[in-house]
């Protein structure tokens, strides 16, 4: 347990306006799916972080057990500038250890869509990062498919190191993306953020996207409404990919629960 880490951290409520309650250590912002997507489009706009991205992660079950047994995983973590809940558990956990309960779950592959149909309507600009080639592009063609109109102005896999990398660093900062949306699994695109978002100075808004373009492309499907709703989309992941799977929920769901029961308010 990285309690150590987590009694020095004291959520600032006042810096952006957003309320926020711990879940399992964690600050949580209190928004919904339609103010979280409205918040990130008026950043993008207005980048009230000057010359840095604002940046934007999100944590679920596995996140909490992971943040709450390894103090690396955690400090990666708190330093995004805002992390919602993209797990139903999180929702009810708030309901009864917390203040403030959540309103709704902030998936990232529901919460892209909102972003994007704000997006095409007012004009803002997407870059898509990570997956490997072939997953990027018919991620890219999927979307560039739903809304015709929506500005992306680049994308790239996410397999990239070196001079690779700053090459690209300086390529998507040359296209001034309004909104970067950065997949490459936890906590590779956290790690990311920490080491190079200084570095994108001409980025509006980063949002971790874990494995959405998996989702955009059709590779995954999602769980039906009722899972999701009940909190169940992990059950629905395993059976999707047991081998891979299974052993990773086995050990991180007790885990997650005793994070919750114990580092909530």
């Amino acid at each position: 347990m990285v309690s150590s880490i987590y009694d020095r951290v004291e959520p600032d409520l006042a810096a952006d306006g957003i309320g926020r309650v711990t879940i399992g250590g964690l600050p949580i912002t209190v928004l919904d799916r339609q103010q979280n997507a409205r918040m990130m489009c008026d950043a993008a706009m207005e980048r009230p972080r000057g010359g840095r991205p604002l940046y934007l992660t999100s944590a679920n079950g596995e996140v909490l057990a992971r943040c709450y047994r390894e103090p690396e995983m955690a400090e990666l973590f708190l330093a995004a500038d805002q992390i919602s809940a993209d797990g139903q558990p999180m929702v009810f956990a708030s309901r009864h250890l917390c203040a403030t309960a959540l309103p709704e779950r902030v998936a990232t592959t529901d919460l892209f869509h909102d972003v994007a149909r704000i997006a095409q309507d007012e004009g803002l600009s997407f870059y898509m990062l990570g997956a490997d080639e072939d997953e990027n592009a018919r991620a890219v063609e999927a979307v560039r498919r739903l809304y015709p109109d929506l500005d992306i102005v680049g994308h790239s896999h996410g397999y990239l190191t070196g001079e690779a990398l700053d090459a690209k660093i300086d390529e998507i900062n040359q296209l001034r993306p309004d909104i970067l949306w950065l997949a490459m699994g936890v906590p590779n695109e956290q790690r990311f953020m920490v080491e190079h978002g200084d570095r994108l100075t001409g980025v509006g808004v980063v949002k971790t996207s874990g494995g959405l373009f998996n989702f955009l492309s059709g590779k995954n499907r999602r769980a039906p409404g009722w899972m999701q709703a009940m909190g169940l989309e992990w059950a629905w992941r395993i059976g999707q990919e047991p081998t891979r799977l299974f052993g990773r929920y086995f050990v991180t769901n007790p885990i997650a629960i005793v994070a919750m029961m114990r580092a909530s308010a």
